[in-house]
């Protein structure tokens, strides 16, 4: 039997990207014969603050000798939980009071969109062409792949999709419209960055006609894009802001996070409007806090941006056909989809991991974590150069 296989565990493709993991630390992923990977995925936008960091460690251990899983998400009073959503709450700005944990951020989204129809009495969602927001059916539903989602249908009703960064469209946001959910980034369509004051027009769109703007920034939170947020980039606040990933410092742990006035309507007609049983575990809650103080703290926010341009600068090569980027959150287009899956499994060839996106095939993604070195950002330049090479010109690689 293969070493990567096992009749017990459910696989999610027929070919996936095998690694047999060993332990990771820093800025490396080694697997069981000793081969160090430079990870410059960061588990897709979760190990921001690279993996297993000390001080989130030792967050987890405190909190492990005092208590795991006691009650349901809203019924005793937690420490983790309680320290978690003040913090939120003073690095947020106002009518992003209350933070409401949950365990991903698909369940995030399923919830927001839940809390834009309770508190609108509306049933009308618009999403975006090139739009991910998650893999259960509501999330699903507001997502844009249809060869991802035709096998699951029906999905939810009323969802309409709109052209991210055409303001032409904005006359189908409408006084049926419960919300418009967005990705200030758009993530899975292949890093798509919006015109200056787009966000800003639509969360006037939205005001206009009293839908609510939910903003999605579960790859793009914690630092990805150089700013703690996204949206603070394009000095716009959503009424509903949903986070996952690089939140929990490599734990698992979501939230979406309102105004009080927005939230409270989950508390009535019916009560228990959202409920989950480990949503605001207190380990991945002390896990969330340590990790934020980090962001907090640290000058590693002031680096993204340096170290992204870097490596564009790094990164040149002319047979990429186009390099968008914010911060660290990157895709590379390349002139196809088979060059571009040359170039990732070269890549893990070479000990470097990229990867790709689901619904632009054309382009790879990178996203590595803060923590990287000027010299591993060159090593994984040269790499990338190299796999490039190898990828367009086969023979002469040889």
């Amino acid at each position: 039997m293969n070493k990567f296989s096992s009749p017990f565990l459910a696989n999610t493709n027929k070919h996936p990207y095998r690694i047999d993991v060993s332990h990771a630390e820093g800025a490396y992923v080694y697997d069981t014969d000793g081969k160090a990977y430079l990870d410059f995925i960061s588990g897709i936008s979760v190990s921001n603050i690279g993996h297993r960091n000390p001080e989130v460690v030792s967050a987890i251990k405190n909190q492990l000798d005092k208590y795991m899983h006691v009650m349901v998400f809203g019924e005793f009073h937690q420490g983790p939980q309680v320290e978690l959503a003040t913090k939120l709450n003073e690095l947020l700005p106002d009518g992003l009071d209350v933070s409401y944990f949950v365990n991903s951020g698909t369940e995030a989204n399923e919830a927001a969109l839940k809390l834009a129809k309770r508190f609108t009495g509306r049933k009308k969602i618009i999403s975006f062409k090139g739009a991910y927001h998650g893999n259960t059916h509501g999330s699903m539903s507001v997502s844009h792949n249809e060869f991802k989602k035709f096998q699951f249908r029906p999905l939810l009703p009323d969802i309409h999709f709109i052209t991210f960064n055409d303001e032409n469209e904005f006359s189908k946001i409408d006084d049926q419209t419960a919300c418009v959910i967005v990705e200030p980034i758009q993530g899975d369509a292949g890093v798509r960055i919006p015109s200056d004051n787009y966000l800003k027009n639509l969360k006037a769109r939205c005001a206009e006609v009293g839908a609510l703007l939910i903003f999605d920034e579960i790859q793009t939170g914690f630092g990805r894009t150089g700013k703690l947020f996204a949206f603070e980039h394009y000095d716009v606040i959503p009424d509903i802001l949903t986070i996952a990933k690089g939140f929990g410092g490599g734990m698992p742990i979501g939230a979406f996070i309102s105004s009080d006035k927005i939230m409270d309507t989950l508390t009535y007609n019916p009560p228990l409007g959202h409920i989950t049983t480990f949503g605001g575990h207190p380990v991945c809650c002390a896990a969330a806090l340590a990790n934020i103080n980090i962001l907090a703290q640290d000058d590693l926010l002031k680096q993204v941006e340096k170290k992204g341009a870097m490596i564009e600068r790094l990164l040149q090569h002319k047979s990429i056909v186009e390099i968008r980027r914010k911060g660290l959150f990157f895709a590379i287009e390349m002139p196809s989809a088979d060059i571009v899956s040359r170039i990732v499994l070269k890549c893990k060839d070479q000990g470097l991991l990229s990867f790709w996106f689901l619904s632009n095939p054309n382009s790879f993604r990178i996203a590595p974590p803060f923590i990287i070195s000027n010299e591993e950002i060159e090593k994984a330049c040269e790499i990338i150069h190299s796999a490039i090479n190898a990828s367009l010109y086969p023979i002469c690689a040889e």
